[in-house]
């Protein structure tokens, strides 16, 4: 790409913004909308508790994997390219899967789905990285951040409709395929209205090396050995084993990375991207905050479902308070986060807390009679206060980020996210399942406060970079970076 990407504005800029936020939306209501459909579609296509747990990991290990290296590639080959590429991937996988016969039919559409999300999810939060700027880059990013409440938190609602109206053949299959005339538009309106930037001669010439595919096998094989024991772990133990070596590959391929740097050439993820210390320190945060806060919903299905007796239509229907929150909140942070900075993210993550604490208290007096709708409440002091740090801390952390390498900054915070979610979804749902044959209020509190405890990880280190200002990135220091990633690319 050149080294300044030419910017959209006005009615071409909405239009982008528009194809973007839709392909993100269905990228992540494929999420969590298959979570209340499983037990409909191991009847149909009589599946294994295995092939269940593929169906149900497949994609997101499958997303993990590609992010940084498409980010990165977004970055060289376009972005507009890659996320039309992406998109259409994702609607052919989508379509086979809806028509399943069988569940390894169901599991490779699903695995497949998730590497076309994966190719065209980082691309989003490059190409607004590209063509917004300063405040209007954080409205852009409210309603990112908005679009991901909403697209979670409603997906086990929309899959509880589906099922809960159409006949038992048809529901699981529709909470599959109701994307695919949806994906198919978004593919036809990036066609249409996302730029696809020429390659230059130069480039084209050293293409395969500027991809560094030996860093991207190595980052790819080590996220594979890291997810993968935390999102099989039920029906494969033996996974454990691969867990050192993922973080020995972490190792390695980040002393790759630094060698091809040294040697003068162009690392998938170049080293000097690190020293940007709101990129460094809002990734972190984000990671942590995202292995406690993205099990809530898996839980309390099950808590409302088998122990106290509710429909999979009531149990969605609990998720909509927190999605309605993150509507609110999310554009509001965008407008705040300038003035506030980073203590809007610290509110965001204090509200995450305190919301926790009313739906473990809400869980004793439910046990206890009261009605299942007390947990609206602190759902919805969590999703306002998930709105208050997903988009204030993306638009913080790609702040100082050069133009040239938002998609692969992109990737390595959405990268992050997914191993998180699948450390905190393991660890949370382990120690529930583990207490809820005893006691599901017991299994339910203990839940809260494992939650809390990751949060309250995030919170401190929120804190600790909002209390830290002399320590903070200069106007020099950034110049240097921006400067030197610049030409690295030229």
């Amino acid at each position: 790409m050149p080294s300044e990407p030419p910017v959209l504005h006005g009615r071409a800029r909405a239009r982008l913004l528009f194809v973007l936020i839709s392909g993100l939306f269905l990228s992540l209501i494929t999420v969590s909308i298959i979570n209340v459909a499983l037990p409909s579609i191991k009847t149909a296509l009589d599946a294994s508790p295995s092939q269940m747990q593929w169906a149900l990991s497949g994609y997101s290990l499958a997303i993990g994997v590609v992010l940084v290296a498409a980010g990165r590639a977004g970055d060289i080959l376009g972005r507009g390219r890659l996320f039309a590429a992406g998109v259409l991937i994702f609607t052919i996988a989508s379509t086979a899967a809806a028509l399943a016969v069988n569940a390894l039919m169901l599991d490779v559409a699903r695995a497949v789905m998730g590497f076309g999300a994966g190719i065209y999810t980082p691309q989003t939060g490059g190409l607004i990285q590209q063509h917004y700027r300063g405040k209007e880059r954080a409205k852009a990013f409210g309603i990112f951040g908005a679009t991901v409440g909403v697209a979670v938190a409603i997906g086990p609602t929309v899959g509880g409709v589906f099922l809960e109206l159409l006949p038992a053949s048809i529901g699981w299959r529709a909470t599959l395929g109701f994307n695919v005339p949806v994906a198919a538009t978004v593919f036809l309106l990036a066609l249409k209205w996302i730029p696809r930037e020429p390659i230059d001669a130069a480039s084209r010439g050293r293409l395969w090396r500027r991809l560094d595919p030996v860093g991207a096998v190595l980052l790819s094989v080590a996220i594979v050995g890291i997810m993968l024991p935390f999102v099989t772990a039920a029906t494969m133990p033996w996974t454990w084993w691969l867990l050192p070596v993922g973080f020995a590959l972490v190792g390695l391929w980040w002393m790759w990375e630094h060698r091809l740097y040294a040697r003068g050439g162009e690392p998938m993820v170049d080293p000097r991207l690190l020293r940007i210390r709101t990129f460094t320190l809002g990734t972190a945060t984000i990671t942590v905050f995202f292995a406690g806060s993205t099990s809530m919903s898996v839980i309390l299905a099950d808590f409302v479902q088998r122990g106290m007796g509710e429909t999979a239509l009531v149990s969605g229907m609990l998720a909509l308070p927190t999605a309605a929150a993150q509507v609110i909140s999310a554009p509001l942070a965008g407008r705040l986060v300038w003035r506030w900075g980073r203590r809007i993210v610290i509110v965001g993550i204090f509200l995450n807390v305190v919301g926790l604490a009313a739906i473990a208290a809400a869980a004793v007096f439910v046990s206890r009679g009261a009605s299942v709708w007390w947990f609206a409440i602190g759902a919805a002091i969590v999703g306002f206060g998930i709105g208050w740090v997903t988009s204030p801390n993306q638009a913080l952390s790609l702040r100082d980020v050069p133009v040239e390498s938002g998609g692969t900054a992109s990737g390595i915070m959405q990268t992050g996210q997914r191993i998180a979610t699948a450390i905190g979804t393991a660890a949370c749902t382990g120690l529930f399942y583990s207490l809820a044959g005893q006691s599901y209020i017991t299994a339910m509190v203990a839940g809260c406060a494992l939650l809390a405890a990751f949060i309250s990880v995030a919170l401190a280190i929120s804190y600790w970079d909002a209390r830290h200002p002399s320590v903070q990135t200069s106007a020099r220091q950034k110049q240097a970076v921006r400067e030197a990633l610049e030409s690295t690319r030229k």
